[in-house]
Order: structure tokens, then sequence, then C-alpha cells
């Protein structure tokens, strides 16, 4: 590579355009020959640029003669726009990714990219904006046809986002990170929300320094300045955790919801009795039972198939077959099965049956997996059969998934060692402590009985 050490760097030029725009250009020379020049839309990034010019000349660096660039700034591609860094930064993850983790890391990628605007001229409403910009960085979106408002809107995407290199200016990264902490309509996001975004705009960033788009992570210089400050605890409201007979009294109305709340009765006994999430118990077979005729039982489960929008998924279905939340793959989990789940499995079974591949819950109609539209509306009817209107207006067992959070509750409040009671829910003993350890309803005055026991009174 022909390089030289006589370096000549002048001072920024201001260009002024029509409307009052400007224009920042630096110019430097290498070795004697012609001199290079770049253009810049502002004066901080014009200012940022100069300055590793003169750092690396400094240091004693080389430039290289073909681009004039010191050899730390080896340019590896032409301006590349924010844009096309996020399509290929979902291009690059997407293939290891969970279904899930695809529509997160797109709805965060989407919020910088509409951070990320070079100008406003022409912008299309927000809502095609947003709809544009969600489409544009799916690649299962990204090559069907759109219809023309979304197109339009694509079109002025892509003439209209920054480039990458922009989000290291300070003022450009403040405003990504502002929008990160903002709903659509302006109101703040919940904090778990926020972090989850900033966490896909840090890792983006890692790939972007890797590719040779920006030379450090910028946002290493905020997380430093933030890096203090005390995580808050997503908590499950302790309002909504049932206790022993309001669990069972919801049960039993489950049972009298028709036909359908007859075959998901056990489904939601597995949810209250053993703590599984409902992608667990959708996937649960014959083949994963441990059962006496009765007594204590086990549980052995593999897999689970979350639920979520085609686009995110290999298949194009609504549901795909993955391995256990927080679990390598192929890694299991066993759980006990109390006696009340073991009589009511071996109903259902005798019922009901299986479905051809084994599983023990499936639409009456389709065979395929029970959708969770169709078994909240069951849990909606039966919480409405059970409770007065006033509770059923109560957070109190509002979704079926408030079934896990009461069974965690009931083994804590049961005595079962914490480690235990972890490893069944498949989760680690610190997000137990934190999230699920929560009171049963009553559980405050036996609390308050004993300090007034021990108060004498």
């Amino acid at each position: 590579m022909d390089t030289s050490f006589d370096v000549r760097i002048w001072s920024i030029e201001v260009r002024n355009h029509a409307k009052g725009r400007k224009s920042y250009r630096v110019a430097w020379l290498v070795g004697g020959g012609e001199p290079f020049r770049e253009k810049f839309s502002t004066l901080g990034l014009a200012e940022s640029f100069r300055s590793d010019l003169v750092s690396a000349a400094r240091k004693g660096e080389a430039f290289r003669l073909s681009d004039g660039l010191p050899i730390s700034m080896a340019r590896t591609t032409s301006v590349c726009s924010w844009l096309e860094f996020a399509q290929s930064y979902v291009d690059f993850k997407w293939p290891d990714a969970a279904p899930g983790h695809r529509k997160n890391m797109t709805e965060a990628l989407t919020t910088a990219t509409t951070a990320m605007l070079s100008t406003e001229r022409g912008r299309p409403a927000d809502k095609a904006l947003r709809a544009a910009t969600f489409r544009a960085i799916n690649p299962k979106t990204r090559e069907r046809r759109q219809p023309e408002e979304i197109a339009s809107a694509i079109r002025w995407l892509e003439r209209s986002t920054r480039p990458v290199a922009d989000i290291a200016e300070s003022k450009v990264l403040l405003a990504v990170i502002a929008a990160m902490g903002r709903k659509v309509d302006g109101g703040k996001t919940a904090s778990s929300t926020t972090r989850r975004k900033r966490m896909t705009l840090t890792n983006g960033l890692d790939y972007a320094v890797a590719c040779g788009l920006l030379t450090t992570n910028p946002l290493s210089s905020v997380k430093a300045s933030t890096a203090n400050k005390a995580k808050p605890v997503r908590q499950v409201d302790r309002r909504s955790v049932a206790n022993p007979i309001q669990a069972r009294t919801l049960l039993n109305a489950v049972r009298d919801v028709g036909e359908h709340g007859r075959r998901l009765h056990a489904f939601f006994g597995c949810m209250y009795y053993s703590g599984l999430r409902p992608e667990e118990v959708a996937w649960l077979g014959k083949s994963n039972l441990a059962l006496p005729e009765s007594g204590w039982g086990d549980l052995h489960l593999e897999h689970a198939v979350p639920e979520i929008a085609e686009e995110w998924t290999d298949s194009g279905s609504r549901t795909e077959e993955r391995g256990l939340k927080h679990r390598e793959p192929g890694e299991g989990r066993t759980v006990p099965c109390p006696p009340e789940l073991t009589e009511l499995l071996h109903w259902h079974m005798e019922q009901f049956g299986t479905a051809p591949d084994g599983r023990l819950f499936w639409g009456s109609r389709t065979g395929g997996r029970v959708s969770s539209s169709s078994y909240g509306r069951v849990w909606a009817a039966a919480r409405e059969a059970a409770f007065t209107p006033e509770v059923v207006a109560s957070p109190l067992a509002k979704r079926p998934y408030d079934l896990r959070h009461a069974c965690v509750s009931t083994w804590l409040a049961g005595g079962v060692a914490p480690p235990r009671v972890a490893r069944w829910a498949g989760h680690s003993p610190a997000v137990l402590m934190q999230v699920y350890a929560k009171v049963l309803d009553g559980g405050d005055q036996a609390a308050r009985a004993q300090i007034d026991a021990a108060l004498g009174r």
C-alpha cells in the first residue's frame, strides 16, 4: 500500500447555499498530490473528522495516497445510510434470533431510524412512515409488494436517512436515545422497553464498529454516565395473584364454559398447579407425563410453541417449535405434578384423548395449536361467571398467565426453598425473588396478626 507521512490539513471551509443552508468542507494534502476533500452537513461532523485526521498525523500514522486517510481510518465502504445499516444488521442477526427477539429488534431499529432523518422536507405522515420503516427493516416484508402510500414512504426513507457516521455526533445520538424512551403518541415508554431498545442500539453500534462504519461505539460515553443508576425491577402486580380458593373457583368456572371450557380445564390446571407457561402447555404431550394412577407425578418439559405474528417466524406460521425459555437448546426441565393435577390430566385424556402427534391440547376444529385468543375468551368468561363485577374489573387473575404467578407464589408461601422453586419455574433464583416472590391474598393480614401477637395486643 502506498502511504506517506507528509500531511497538511487546512482549516474547515464554510459554504453558504440557498435558503440559508450551509455545508462544511475539510480539505487536506497527502504526499504533495491533489488535495482531498470531504463535505459535511454540520460543523460538528466536520470538526470531528478533522480532529481525527490531526490526531492521526500527530501520532505519526501513515496516510494512504489512494484516499488520503490514515491507516486507522481505512474506509471499508462508501457512505452507508442508517437505513442500509439497519437492514444489514437485522439480516446478520435474523437466522439465530427467536421470533420474539426479531420483533423487538425491528421495533427498536424502527424507532432509531425515524430519529435518524436528514430532512423533514416531504416527510410522509407519521403512521405511514413508521409502517414503511418497519416493513423496510424486516427481511420477510422488505421485498413484498407494498401499498402505494407505504412504497412511497419507503422511497422517501431511502433518500432521507442520515449516514451511520452521523450518530457519533452528540446531538444526533442524544436525539436517538430520547426517541427510545417515547411512545408513538409521545408518552413515556416503560423502563423495561426503553432498556430493551437501548440494548439493541448498543449491539447494533458494536456491529457498525466491527464493519468499519464507526471507529468507536458512541454509546460507551453515555453508558458510563448512567452506569450507577439502579435498574427498576419489573414485578408482578400483587393484586393479580389469586389465592388457592380463588384459583380453584376459577378453574371450576372454566369447566362450565361449554365444550371449549371443558377441553381447557386441564390446560389452565397445568398453569396453576405446575407453573407452566402457556406455550409450554400447548406442546405438552402424553410422552411428557410420568403419572401414577393417583398422587404426585412429574411433567418433563422439552419444547415450547410461543405464539407470534407470521412475519417473525421461519415457517411463516403463527407458531414455531422452540426450546424452553432460559434453557440451552435440547435442555429440558422437570416440574412436579400435584395429586389434583394428576387426577385432572387423567380425566382430560379419558374425555378427549390426544391429538395424532400425542399433544394433550389442540384446536377442536383444526387440530392445531390452541390459540391465545381462544383460551383468552374462555378465561374471560370464567372470570365473569366466578367473580362479582367489582372483582372482574380488578387485576385479580386478569390474565391466564397470572395462574403461573399464583403457582410460584404458593410454592414459596408453602416453604419450598427458592432455588428449587426457581428450577421448577425455569428461572434464576435472582429473577424469582425479584419478580415472582409475591404475597398471596390475605398474607398481609396474617403478618399483621403476628405483629399484634408480638406486641402483646
